[in-house]
C-alpha cells in the first residue's frame, strides 16, 4: 500500500498565516518649514480674522553739506510698509468603529492617534512651504543661461542642475538685499537630496567638495552637507519638486532665507482633538487635529528661491 502523509495539504485547516501585531508607520521626512516663520505678532491689538504688520522705512541719505548760518529744512518720514497675514482654520479627522476596534489584529487607537497627530504637523508644513514659494526673488536656469528675477520655470531643461554658482549667487542678493543671516554669518539653505547630490558630485577648486575633503573628510562620509559659501544647508525630500520643466522636466525648488523672511500669526495653535462620541450606542469614535493660523512673506529681500532639474530625479 502506499503511505499517505499527514502533512500541510491533508490538514490545511491546522496550518494557518501568521501575522506580526506589531503595525510600523510608513516613512516620514520631518517637517521643517514653519521653523523659518521667525516673526511673529508682538504687541497684536485684539483677536482678528488677519493681523497687519508695519515696518517702518529709512529716509534718504542727507549728503548735501550744511550752510553756517541757515537752518536745515525738515523731511517727512516716510509712511510705513505693511504685510498683512490672513488667519485660516486648518484640520482634518478620521472615526474609527468600535467594530474594528474590538476585532482589530492591533491596537489601533494610539495608531490613530499617531498618524493624525503627524497629518498635522504634514499638512501645515506643506501650507507653510506653498507661501515660501510664493516669494518674489527668483534664480532660474534655462538652458544653462542664469538669471536672478527674470526667466521662467517652463524654461528649466533637465540638465539645468544646481552648481555652486548659484549658491554663491543666492547669498550675494542676500548680502546685497541687507537680510540679516539667520545663523552667524551663515543664512539657511533648505534643499532636495536629489539637488544637492549635483551639489556634493562637483569638482574643482571652486566646487564644494575640494573645500571639504581638505578641512573636513569625516563630513564626506557621513554624507553631511554642512556650511558652504555663506549658507548652512538642510536636506528634505519635503521641497517641492514638479515637471513642470521644458519638455515635463521635474524642477526641484530650493529655499535660502535670512531672518524674518516668514511672518506667522496663530490664533490657536494646532493640537489633536478628541470628538464626542454622538451615534446611540457609543461606537464611532472621532479623533482629528484643529487650529488657526496664518502666513505671510514677510521680507522679500530675505527670501530667495532657486529652480533647477535634478540628474539623478528619481523622485
Amino acid at each position: 500500500m502506499v503511505d499517505v502523509y499527514t502533512d500541510t495539504t491533508q490538514l490545511a485547516n491546522a496550518v494557518q498565516a501568521a501575522y506580526d501585531r506589531y503595525f510600523e508607520f510608513a516613512l516620514r521626512a520631518q517637517p521643517l518649514f514653519r521653523s523659518l516663520a521667525d516673526k511673529r505678532p508682538e504687541q497684536q491689538t485684539a483677536p482678528g480674522s488677519s493681523v497687519t504688520f508695519d515696518l517702518y522705512n529709512d529716509l534718504s541719505p542727507a549728503t548735501a553739506t550744511l550752510t553756517e548760518d541757515s537752518d536745515v529744512t525738515a523731511v517727512g518720514i516716510p509712511n510705513t510698509s505693511t504685510v498683512s497675514v490672513t488667519l485660516n482654520e486648518y484640520g482634518n479627522a478620521a472615526v474609527a468603529t468600535r467594530k474594528l476596534r474590538v476585532l482589530a489584529l492591533t491596537n489601533v487607537d494610539p495608531a490613530i492617534a499617531n498618524m493624525i497627530a503627524f497629518n498635522a504637523a504634514d499638512s501645515i508644513d506643506s501650507v507653510v512651504q506653498t507661501v515660501l514659494r510664493g516669494g518674489t526673488n527668483v534664480v532660474h536656469v534655462n538652458g544653462g543661461t542664469v538669471t536672478y528675477n527674470s526667466g521662467t520655470t517652463v524654461g528649466t531643461a533637465g540638465t539645468d542642475t544646481f552648481t555652486s554658482k548659484l549658491a554663491r549667487l543666492s547669498v550675494a542678493k542676500l548680502r546685497t538685499s541687507k537680510a540679516v543671516p539667520q545663523r552667524g554669518t551663515l543664512y539657511a539653505a533648505y534643499i532636495h537630496p536629489e539637488v544637492s547630490h549635483d551639489l556634493r558630485a562637483e569638482t574643482g577648486a571652486a566646487a564644494w567638495r575640494d573645500p571639504h575633503n581638505y578641512s573636513g573628510a569625516d563630513a564626506i562620509w557621513a554624507g553631511e552637507i554642512g556650511e558652504y559659501e555663506g549658507a548652512f544647508y538642510v536636506e528634505s525630500p519635503r521641497n517641492y519638486n514638479a515637471t513642470d520643466g521644458a519638455s515635463s522636466a521635474r524642477v526641484f525648488r530650493t529655499y535660502f532665507a535670512g531672518q524674518q523672511a516668514l511672518a506667522e500669526a496663530c490664533a490657536e495653535e494646532f493640537h489633536v482633538v478628541i470628538g464626542p462620541v454622538i451615534d446611540r450606542l457609543n461606537r464611532f469614535q472621532p479623533i482629528g487635529w484643529y487650529g488657526i493660523a496664518g502666513w505671510s512673506v514677510y521680507r522679500q529681500a530675505a527670501l530667495v528661491r532657486v529652480e533647477t532639474s535634478s540628474s539623478i530625479d528619481a523622485a
